[in-house]
């Protein structure tokens, strides 16, 4: 019972043959082949282009959702409470010396604090304007830094100017909600070499930084007697200007008054301002003297900028009030600050009773400086032990508080975008040129500092780590505000999120977690666990953000990001990174290398890691094993030993045939050559590279023995305590030189306008870890253990004694050491890591 076939008839009527009806049949299906072609074609496009625009859609979401990745902090709970730096949270800490850019200043820990600071000039001096505010190295003054300073309740600064020294001291007292009263006392004393007494002119000033109201309070005409102010951290306030003295027991000097009261744009404008209001309009003419005519402030005039179109200035004004006071060597001056909340004050802390209570916060500092770092039982003279405190007090009194946004950029940014909004409680290395947080300098600053104050360093420690973000990238450089911002070149603003810094954080880890380990009972220890327990996750991301972003091309080598890319212009590009700048590395950079310095920090840091989960009761299984793999000496050896150059190195795609030339620029005959381009020094390449060990023997080379990764009866710490003290290589009398002197690179400048800087001079951190190293393998069973201690011995002492006759000679502790002659060099003063030579002399490690 089939279906029926369906006759077809011809034109003719005449019914076809099956034979006949067969030729047809090849074409009906052709046909429909074509059909179902096309179709399958345009449903295939059509799904391709759907495909398309969800790959495409689907990639503009990927890319903003990485691109925001850069500044999306860290999910987990902060480390520190919101309101942890307020006055009722931390009174005694809520005042403070916090702006470390200025000669002498104070703030409030809080984001928009009232802040209040000092300028001064000379009268009738050969130059024109002298005014002396920020610090710069440009002033050229014979010296700076804080002799004495707890960190919390007093100072004592002073400043050593042409021909007079200025002492800024300070002392605070607890009382009422707002963090109590402090008091200024300044003294200006005449050198002994001056030819007469010189007539200066201070000028102490308010501002509310947007935040608060300031008045003026004038008596006879020009003398501004008091500002009173108001503000949301402070409530009422009130700030006393007293008339200069020669002491406390004399009467009042003679001297000329004149203030400003004013509007300022940014805390980065006031110098500019007081420059800008400055008049000759006004007479010095002390009872017994010749009139002449002074600079003092007068009405502020803003610049005129003729033919120059500016932005105009969109952010909120701030009051600003400056009392000047101009009288002629000896003086001293006094200035008040009450909180208005103080209701039950004894008396107010001024003369005597301000000087008793400069006494008793001496003797405390100084009971307990020795109590802590034991110099006087070592024999140290009072003159090594009076430095040794002022390399901790310039630490201390180094301590800013900054707030405002980083400028950052990852490979999913087409421009730099800017951070979240953000606080940082740090120490800084350079007051006058690094006014400013660094990552890796801050984990040396926390190591001295933990020692002397361990809430400090718990502090410090924890603002950093809240800057953390959700991939585990902290920021390397802090520029936050713009005032900071203002003392840094355009070109170091923008942070990399690729880019890393030595994990130098884990030696101060490292000083908490065996300080509590010791003492678990302990008032100083107490809050350690709680901190590591908070800052545990962050931690994690961290180490991660390592262990992740910069591995090397084998398993278990690292690679630092972020070296220079444009070889043609430099000797050897930098690595900024690794915190050793221009250190050679391999010649070219590529994705080839291995860096032994990095292999070290995460052996070593993965040790800590270990220690602080198996303290929180976290596991810490993971981290052991790493930590054993790293350390694992033959693995050190595979990555890094070079037999022929009988040293640690790195590897990677290098020659050592390059040098610096001038360009050649062709100038056609009778061409003005002014028209061209200009001639510039840069690299000629001699004789390709290849890959292989660089062959650099320096700081680098020493890191498994600086971060203690070599066993004691390792073969290759022989061959590293000979180049040691070898003076061919690293050895000099006042310390180990960065790169050997029978080096290529040595001294070399890196491009036209970079000198040498981690090419030869002596650098106090790495030393203290060379230190550190050789008491560790001075005191440990072992083959060497003899050698070592020698070597401990011989190095100590003359580290220490070049930064303590560097510092009698100039004034300042220094950024680094000439390894001819030990002289100071750098920039200055450098009381960062400069400062670990009071735990040399301690001998706290």
């Amino acid at each position: 019972m089939g279906r029926q076939r369906k006759r077809v008839l011809t034109g003719d009527g005449v019914p076809h043959s099956k034979e006949e009806k067969k030729p047809s049949a090849p074409h009906r299906k052709e046909k429909k082949k074509k059909t179902d072609v096309g179709k399958i074609f345009i449903n295939i496009s059509i799904g391709l282009c759907i495909f398309s625009l969800i790959w495409f859609f689907y990639a503009l979401y990927m890319r903003s959702y990485l691109a925001k990745r850069v500044v999306t902090l860290h999910p987990s709970p902060h480390v520190l409470d919101a309101n942890s730096t307020s006055a009722a949270v931390a009174p005694e800490r809520f005042w403070g010396s916090y702006r470390p850019q200025v000669y002498f200043g104070m703030k409030t820990r809080s984001p928009r604090s009232v802040v209040t600071g000092l300028m001064w000039m000379r009268q009738f001096s050969d130059l024109d304007v002298n005014l002396r505010h920020t610090c710069e190295q440009g002033d050229r003054l014979h010296g700076y830094g804080w002799l004495m300073h707890d960190g919390l309740s007093f100072g004592v600064q002073e400043i050593h100017d042409s021909d007079f020294i200025l002492t800024t001291e300070f002392v605070k007292r607890m009382g009422g909600e707002n963090g109590g009263d402090w008091t200024w006392r300044i003294t200006a004393k005449q050198h002994s070499s001056a030819p007469q007494p010189p007539v200066v002119s201070l000028m102490f000033y308010v501002a509310t930084d947007t935040q608060g109201s300031l008045q003026a309070h004038v008596e006879d005409k020009n003398r501004l007697g008091s500002v009173t102010g108001v503000s949301e951290e402070l409530g009422n306030f009130k700030i006393t200007f007293r008339k200069p003295t020669v002491g406390e027991a004399a009467g009042n000097k003679y001297a000329s008054y004149n203030y400003l009261q004013t509007r300022s744009p940014g805390l980065e404008k006031l110098t500019d301002i007081v420059k800008n209001s400055l008049s000759r309009r006004f007479v010095f003419h002390p009872p017994s003297g010749e009139k002449r005519p002074y600079i003092a402030v007068d009405t502020y005039k803003p610049p005129h900028h003729q033919h120059q179109q500016k932005a105009q200035d969109t952010r909120p004004e701030s009051d600003f009030v400056v009392h000047q006071v101009t009288v002629q060597t000896p003086f001293q001056i006094e200035v008040l600050f009450e909180s208005g909340s103080f209701y039950d004050r004894p008396d107010q802390l001024v003369g005597s009773v301000l000087s008793e209570e400069l006494e008793k916060r001496k003797a405390a500092f100084d009971q307990k400086f020795e109590a802590t770092f034991g110099l006087q039982r070592k024999g140290f003279t009072p003159a090594q032990i009076k430095f040794s405190k002022a390399a901790l007090s310039n630490m201390l009194g180094g301590m800013g508080y900054f707030h405002g946004q980083s400028v950052v950029q990852s490979a999913y940014n087409e421009y730099p975008i800017l951070y979240p909004e953000a606080a940082l409680f740090t120490a800084v290395p350079s007051r006058s040129f690094f006014p400013r947080g660094f990552l890796w300098d801050e984990g040396f600053h926390q190591l001295l500092l933990s020692k002397w104050d361990p809430q400090v360093t718990r502090e410090a420690i924890a603002h950093w780590f809240d800057l953390i973000n959700i991939e585990g990238w902290i920021p390397r450089e802090q520029i936050l505000g713009d005032e900071a911002r203002s003392k840094v070149p355009a070109e170091f603003v923008v942070q990399h999120n690729e880019n890393a810094n030595p994990p130098t954080f884990f030696l101060a880890l490292q000083e908490l977690v065996e300080k509590l380990l010791a003492q678990p009972d302990a008032p100083s220890t107490r809050d350690t666990l709680p901190l590591l327990r908070r800052l545990y996750p962050r931690l994690q991301s961290w180490f991660e953000w390592y262990n992740t972003t910069q591995t090397g091309p084998l398993p278990n080598s690292y690679r630092w990001r972020g070296r220079d890319k444009d070889t043609n212009l430099f000797l050897n590009p930098k690595t900024l990174t690794s915190g050793l700048d221009d250190y050679p590395r391999a010649s070219h950079p590529s994705t080839d290398e291995r860096h032994v310095d990095l292999h070290c920090w995460m052996a070593w840091a993965s040790g800590i890691m270990a220690s602080v989960a198996r303290l929180l009761g976290e596991p810490h299984q993971e981290y052991e094993r790493t930590h054993l793999t790293l350390s694992d000496n033959d693995l050190l050896s595979q990555l890094h030993w070079s037999e022929n150059l009988r040293a640690f190195c790195d590897y990677g795609n290098h020659t050592q045939a390059v040098s610096l030339q001038q360009e050649k620029v062709y100038v056609p005959p009778g061409q003005p050559r002014h028209q061209f381009p200009v001639t510039r020094l840069v690299r000629y390449v001699r004789r390709g590279p290849k890959l292989q060990y660089v062959n650099a023997f320096g700081y680098v080379s020493l890191f498994p023995f600086l971060l203690q990764i070599l066993v004691p009866d390792s073969p290759k710490l022989e061959h590293i305590l000979r180049d040691i003290r070898d003076p061919d290589r690293l050895w000099t009398p006042y310390g180990l030189r960065s790169l050997s002197r029978t080096d290529p690179l040595y001294m070399k400048r890196n491009t036209e306008h970079d000198a040498p800087y981690w090419r030869g001079a002596i650098w106090i951190n790495i030393n203290y870890l060379a230190v550190r190293a050789l008491h560790h393998y001075g005191n440990t069973e072992g083959p060497y253990r003899e050698k070592a201690n020698a070597l401990y011995q011989e190095l100590r002492t003359n580290l220490i004694n070049n930064v303590y006759r560097q510092y009698v000679e100039t004034g300042y502790f220094w950024e680094q050491y000439n390894d001819s002659t030990g002289r100071g060099q750098g920039s200055h003063p450098f009381t960062g890591w400069s400062a670990l030579t009071v735990l040399m002399m301690a001998e706290q490690y």
